[in-house]
This record gives C-alpha cells, structure tokens and sequence, in this order.
C-alpha cells in the first residue's frame, strides 16, 4: 500500500476535512455554550407502615403502598396541578425565551419531576422526590413544593377513604335501623290484626275449646232430663189432673235433683273414681245436709204461690225458664267454638308469615348487629387516619440548594461535536476517494492502459482557480463558525428551546433504532 501517496490524497482533500471538523466543532462549543445549566434538588421520603398493630386497632383503608404512591403521582401529574403549580412558583418566567405553550409547559414539568420508590423486599420504603430547574434555588423551591403537596395529598387521601367508609357505614345502620322499625311495627300491626289467632295462644284455645265441648255436652244432658221430667209432669197432669201428693220442690231440692241426674249421666261414663265424680258426690251430700237441717224454716219461709197459678203451672213455669236459660247458654257456647274453630284453622297460616316476618327482622337484626360492628371498626379506622397513626408519608430530608449542576456536560459534548466533525470529515474524504476512478499515478496508467509511461506531468492550477478554491473553502468555514452557531441561536430563541429539541430528536431516534432492531429479530425468526 502506497502510504506516501495517499497522505498526499488527503491533504489535497484537507481543506473538507478541516470544514467537516469546523462544522462539528461549532456546533458542539455552540451547544455546550448555549445550552441552559441544569439543577437537580432532591428529597426523600419515608412511606411509614402503621403506628398501631393491627391485632389491636386496625385502619380502614387498604391501599398499598406502590399503588397509593401512583395515584399520588398520577393526581399530581396532571394537567392542571402541573400548570397551577408552574405557574404559581414562576418555572417560566424570564426565559427570555419565546413563550411556550401550556402543552409545552405540562410536557416540561413532566419530564423535570421524578417521584420513584425503592421497596425492595424486607427493605424500608423510600420515596425519592426531584426536580429540574435552570437555577439551584427554583430546584429546591419546586421540590420542597412537591413534597408538601404529596404529603398533603397523601393525608388527604387516607382521610377521605377512611370518612366515606365511616359514611357509608352510618348510612347503612341508619338504613337498617329504619328496615326494623317497619319490620317491628308491621309485626306488631299484624298480631293486634290477629290477636285471638296466634300460634302462642293455640294450646290455650284448644284447651277452652275442649273446655266448651264439655260445658256444651253437660247442657245437653240437663237439658234432657228437663224435657223428661217436662214430659213426665205434662203426661201425669193430663192423666190424672193432677201432679199427685208431692208437694212443689224447693229450688235447694231442684238443683239437687239436678245434680243427681248429672251424677248419674257421669257414673255412665266416668269410673266413680274419677276426680269430677268424686267432687259432684262431695258436692251432692253437701246439698243434702243443707236441706235436711233446714226443712222446717224453709217450710215456713216457702214463698205462696201467685195468685191465678196452680203449682202445675208453676213447675212448667220453672222447667221451660230452665230450658230458655239452656238455650241461650248453649247458643254463647255455640258463637263461641264457631270462633275458637275459626281461630285455630287460621293459626296455621297465621305461624307461617309470622315466622316469616320474625325471620326476615332476625336477619335484619344480624345484619344491623353486623353493621353496628362495621362502623365501630371504620370509627376507630377514621380516627387512626385524622391522627396520622395509619401508614403515613414523612420527611427524611427536605430538599436543599444545589450548588453544581448535573447537566449539561460541556466539555464531553464540545468534545462529542469535535469527534462527529472528524468522523464526518475523514468519512467524506474515504467516500470521495472510493467515487474517483480517475487516472493519478503512472501504476493507473500500467493498470488500466497497459502502458509504462517514460514520465508524468501533475496537474496546475492556474490562478483564478486557485483563487476560486480558497473563496469556496474561506465561505464554507465562515459557514461552520458562524451561521452555524447563528442559526443555533435563533432557534433556541425564536423557534424552539434547543435541550428539548435535542431531547426528542434523541428519543426519536431511540424509537427508531428499537424498531429496526426489533423488525431484524422478527424477521430472523420468521
């Protein structure tokens, strides 16, 4: 390889070189010079678990850690805060700069602010809060700013989740509470409705029902033996025209009588042991004591007879008012097992939606017994909260002044303009000398003529090309150093900031760079 000759190819060829050099060289010490310092202030934030066990008092509020700390940042990352905020702590005033746009600004904050959490496993949860500012003061004023709106966000959060648990919980007793108040008096109203038919009372019922029965019965039987001895009296007095030598019976004597006969229909179908037998028995010697010691003065005492009426009439009289006074009775007794009848054939129905309504305010019982403990634990949840107990965010350290900035670098990207002008410059000399096929040596001749030339004669510049040469070469590097980093300024000043141009000129080719990469793969695999 002719070494010697191509060193002599580019240095003909310097003169591009040089202005490739010069282009990359102005725009990298333009760029480092013109672009604005930048300032990161930096906070962080302890994200506390409870102050209080669980196993004693618990929060209501479950949310966790990772997901409370996105909603905050999406809540503070939005439109509005963002503006209100940019506004209010003055990030865009005295740019000197054209004005930019809401957009422009919502985009600007957004990527100035980082809010991240490091919670690896068993490790505490550390909220690391920054921001980016021109100046190191307005680094750490909108930092500390941000700090204190997620704190406040943070508290307002868990005190609004714990107050609508409270709420929905006083809401939900109230609810019920009315539910068993309607429940209770429907129930109420419903057994005044069915007093005489309710499943409590049945065994009652049923007993005076069988108690009725009975009454009914031993009427039936007194009847009987009235209308026999009504019938025996109306048979001897037409016989004989007369009630014979018996003199009239004394109500004592009547009832006697009549409690004899009773005696006798119960011996027909009680054993005389029987405890009403024995009774009526006690009852009837009694009875008879009492006529026996008192026959004379009830002789002499014996009211007379009306005046107009034999002692036949006086008899029929007596049987037939007996006989009325049965009727009657038995018609009551009659009304009355009619409606313990009645009572008893709705009781079954009756148990049946009683019970229904007595279930249906047993569960709201349970339930409200439920809710009443659901809101005891959202109380003491709510008070966890408004006294900051729960899971709380707090301060490690505030953010301070920075005193360097973190960016740009200057000398690596002077350094990286430089290094893209020699790139440039050394890439365009290779492709210019790749492109030129023509004759420059006598080996070119040999080569491609087949001849050996007895000598060679270069090439001379005459003057006026000289002279044209070294105006384009003067132009072109008073282009690199001074359009260039003129036409820099008024973008950056008229157009649009030139660090977040360059920002998504570099995201864009990021983008860029990814599909292809990703189009090479699938289309390996494919």
């Amino acid at each position: 390889m002719d070494f010697g000759f191509y060193f002599k190819v580019f240095l003909r060829r310097l003169p591009y070189f040089l202005i490739f050099l010069a282009l990359g060289a102005a725009a990298g010490i333009t760029l480092a010079v013109m672009l604005p310092p930048v300032y990161r202030a930096q906070a962080t934030l302890l994200m506390e678990s409870e102050q209080i066990p669980d196993s004693l008092a618990a929060s209501t509020v479950r949310t966790n850690p990772i997901e409370q700390l996105q909603i905050i940042r999406q809540r503070l990352m939005t439109r509005e805060v963002l503006l209100e905020m940019a506004n209010r702590m003055e990030v865009y005033a005295d740019t000197g700069r054209a004005p930019m746009t809401a957009d422009a600004k919502v985009d600007d904050m957004r990527k100035r602010i980082t809010i991240a959490l490091n919670a690896g496993k068993g490790q505490a949860r550390i909220i690391t809060v920054g921001f980016e500012a021109p100046n190191g003061p307005m680094a750490a004023r909108v930092t500390n700013e941000l700090v204190t709106l997620i704190l406040q966000e943070s508290l307002d959060m868990r005190t609004t989740v714990a107050g609508q648990t409270l709420d929905f919980f006083d809401q939900e007793v109230a609810r019920l509470d009315r539910e068993m108040s309607r429940q209770s008096a429907a129930i109420l109203e419903f057994k005044e409705k069915n007093l005489n038919a309710m499943p409590d009372s049945l065994a009652f019922r049923r007993s005076q029902q069988a108690a009725q029965q009975e009454r009914l019965l031993q009427l039936e039987r007194g009847e009987s033996v009235l209308r026999d001895r009504r019938d025996r009296l109306v048979t001897l007095y037409e016989s004989t025209g007369q009630l014979g030598a018996e003199t009239p019976l004394t109500p004592e004597m009547q009832r006697l009588r009549q409690m004899e006969a009773e005696y006798d229909n119960l011996l027909a179908v009680l054993a005389p042991t029987n405890p009403k037998v024995t009774l009526l028995k006690n009852r009837i010697d009694a009875l008879k004591k009492n006529i026996e010691a008192g026959a004379a003065s009830a002789a002499s005492d014996q009211p007379t007879a009306p005046a107009g009426l034999s002692p036949y009439e006086l008899q029929m009289a007596d049987i037939d008012g007996q006989l009325d006074y049965i009727a009657e009775q038995k018609a009551r007794i009659q009304e009355t097992l009619e409606a313990l009848e009645v009572s008893i054939e709705q009781t079954p129905a009756n148990a049946v939606a009683l019970e229904a309504m007595e279930r249906e305010n047993s569960n709201l019982r349970a339930r409200y017994s439920e809710a009443m403990a659901n809101r005891g634990r959202a109380e003491t949840g709510d008070t966890i909260e408004s006294l900051s107990k729960g899971r709380r965010i707090t301060v490690v350290e505030q953010a301070t002044t920075p005193r360097q900035p973190v960016s740009p670098n200057r000398p690596l990207i002077a350094a990286g303009g430089i290094g893209a002008g020699l790139a440039f410059g050394l890439a365009l000399v290779l492709l210019l000398e790749l492109l030129n096929t023509s004759v420059r040596r006598p080996r070119d001749l040999t080569a491609k003529l087949g001849i050996t030339p007895f000598g060679t004669v270069p090439y001379i510049w005459t003057g006026p090309q000289l002279a044209r040469r070294r105006t384009v070469i003067a132009a072109a590097f008073i282009f690199a150093l001074a359009v260039i980093p003129a036409g820099l300024w008024l973008v950056d000043t008229q157009v649009t900031p030139i660090q977040p141009l360059i920002g998504r000129i570099l995201d864009r080719l990021n983008l860029d760079l990814a599909a292809e990469i990703a189009r090479q793969a699938q289309s390996r695999f494919s």
